[in-house]
């Protein structure tokens, strides 16, 4: 039977059939924050491990921008702005909270945007499971849960054509964080471990950094959806709260699906330039 992670505590594989012998027989490279490959490492790493997403997923759609503005009149001046250069928006909690959140849901799907409710269901099961069969007719693409084993095979029961995403670790927490929260396992394990239990409730995909994204191609399933925030388009990006973060190019050569970007475009002195760039760098690197 499937233990359920708890908020702290050690990362325990809850899963162990669904690894194969390869992986249980390989080694593997765990990175304490000290150790982590910096931005010149990547690329050999890369060179390596060169996992490119083979779903049929638009060039285009492969970009997904976090639409994290105070309020819906914000929201659709920056999508008109935006126009052809975005095809896949994020709506959160900020925007949530605004009011007119599912209004300019309906008003991003008839302009023939795809959209990712990132919300993060956490709640009883019964609950989750009635939030998702509300959402699933709302047309939205994606929606987050973060939750445990039996939240997630709620969702999974109810999503129908809706995708549900499983949070694994929020880019903003490093070694440290997780010592708040009372795991004792690194990062990478707990990753792992979410990402297993996702793929046994049914879900269909996970939130996940780009630097855990190779062990999760590697060890669990090129079945997974697998989404990446923080991603920070240049070497020289600015400080904020995202501690583990990739570039472009690094995300989708660890095996991302979609990217999700949203202050490097934001904040740019020219958002839609900013955006076509990112969606530049996405045709490269698939055309190869």
């Amino acid at each position: 039977m499937l233990r359920e992670w708890n908020i702290g505590g050690a990362c325990e594989d809850p899963v162990p059939a669904l690894r194969s012998r390869h992986v249980r027989g390989a080694k593997r490279r765990s990175y304490p924050p000290w150790e982590r490959p910096s931005g010149r490492e990547w690329p050999g790493i890369m060179a390596t491990m060169n996992q490119l997403s083979n779903k049929n997923i638009p060039a285009k759609d492969r970009l997904i921008f976090a639409l994290d503005v105070p309020d819906a009149d914000e929201a659709r001046a920056l999508v008109t702005t935006l126009d052809d250069s975005v095809t896949f928006y994020k709506i959160g909690m900020e925007l949530f909270m605004a009011g007119g959140y599912f209004e300019l849901l309906e008003w991003l799907i008839a302009r023939d945007k795809k959209v990712f409710v990132d919300l993060k269901f956490f709640d009883v099961p019964a609950t989750v499971a009635a939030a998702i069969r509300r959402l699933r007719e709302r047309g939205a693409t994606f929606a987050t849960i973060h939750g445990n084993q039996s939240m997630m095979e709620a969702a999974a029961a109810e999503k129908g054509e809706l995708k549900v995403l499983a949070v694994t670790a929020l880019t903003s927490l490093d070694r440290g964080d997780l010592d708040d929260l009372g795991f004792t396992c690194d990062i990478e394990q707990l990753v792992i471990s979410r990402a297993r239990r996702a793929l046994e409730a049914g879900v269909d995909g996970v939130v996940s950094s780009g630097l855990e994204v190779p062990m999760l191609r590697r060890e669990v399933s090129d079945k997974l959806f697998v989404v990446t925030p923080g991603i920070r388009p240049v070497e020289n990006r600015p400080a904020d709260d995202q501690k583990r973060v990739v570039t472009v190019d690094q995300a989708f050569l660890s095996g991302a699906d979609h990217i999700v970007v949203g202050r490097p475009i934001k904040n740019a002195p020219n958002p839609r330039a900013a955006a076509e760039g990112i969606q530049a760098t996405i045709a490269e690197v698939f055309s190869g």
